[in-house]
């Protein structure tokens, strides 16, 4: 068995667990420690945003809990105190990653869904979208949506009473999604949490379609081909002028292309960084890239 190391122990109780009040409170000697950081390792961004969902009060209570053995600090039990808040956060921020509700209007930045049509209507079967798929089309890429984001995860279906979109918004929508169904569907799951009205969240998805400038080889593609991902997301970026690959992903679903995932600033005035959906790359080598129907 081991030897019992309480330094170590200590370490994971590190109060840098706690951003915010208790991280303030610490001394210069505290503040110049090179510890590691349990909550931070591997998700750094995440620790310094623990403050968002766990409270102070919280944080300081499961801190104050560690005092014990005649006035001192417990490391055992300042451990499990720290261990606890940040099972917490992690959790926490874990339901909102997974998109439930949120406020509208409350988010980071957008990003713009391009999906690659026929693998859609490849992959869909009976599920598809017959507006979409129907033969003689001949469409590439379409607007799959436009998503407002947090840096970590996103909100989505942020109204609790359904604002139905009018005639006026969906002869918007009509310029810029394949089919009707999609255009309503994005407005109810990802259009609430804009901020916008229908029509206003329908004229944005627009902009920045229009913003986004397809490379020459997927504009009429006419025989199926494979590429590697990296590939196309260079052609991406060699097509529009500020985008840079940690700006987008390319998506791939069982080998054939799926989507491109573009991010804007949440005013939508240009391209911005998102490191956690530029990391979500396909990592496959090659993929299908099949023609237009």
């Amino acid at each position: 068995m081991a030897p019992f190391d309480r330094r170590a122990v200590a370490s994971v109780a590190s109060p840098t667990c706690f951003p915010g009040r208790a991280e303030r409170q610490r001394s210069p000697a505290q503040e110049t420690a090179t510890r590691p950081n349990p909550c931070a390792a591997g998700h750094e961004p995440l620790a310094r945003q623990v403050t968002r969902w766990v409270p102070d009060r919280l944080a300081l209570a499961l801190q104050a809990s560690g005092k014990g053995w005649r006035g001192r600090s417990n490391p055992i039990v300042r451990a499990r105190g720290a261990l606890a808040a940040c099972l917490v956060a992690l959790a926490t921020t874990g339901a909102a990653a997974q998109g439930s509700g949120g406020a509208p209007g409350d988010f980071d930045f957008y990003v713009l869904a391009l999906s690659w049509s026929p693998s859609y209507c490849e992959s869909a079967g009976d599920r598809r979208d017959e507006g979409q798929c129907r033969p003689g089309r001949g469409l590439g890429f379409v607007v799959h949506g436009l998503w407002p984001q947090y840096r970590r995860g996103f909100p989505s279906n942020c109204s609790a009473v359904e604002r139905a979109p009018t005639r006026q918004a969906m002869e918007v929508a009509g310029a810029v999604f394949p089919s009707e169904g999609l255009a309503r569907y994005q407005w109810r799951k990802h259009g609430t949490c804009s901020g916008l009205d229908p029509t206003s969240y329908f004229r944005a998805a627009q902009e920045a379609r229009e913003a986004v400038t397809i490379p020459e080889t997927f504009r009429n593609p006419v025989a199926d081909r494979r590429e590697a991902p990296i590939e196309i997301a260079r052609q991406f970026v060699l097509a529009n002028r500020g985008l840079r690959p940690d700006m987008m992903s390319v998506a791939c679903t069982r080998g054939h292309l799926q989507e491109v995932r573009i991010c804007f600033a949440k005013d939508l005035r240009g391209f911005t960084p998102c490191p956690e959906l530029a990391r979500q790359n396909c990592r496959a080598g090659e993929i299908a890239v099949d023609a237009a129907r």
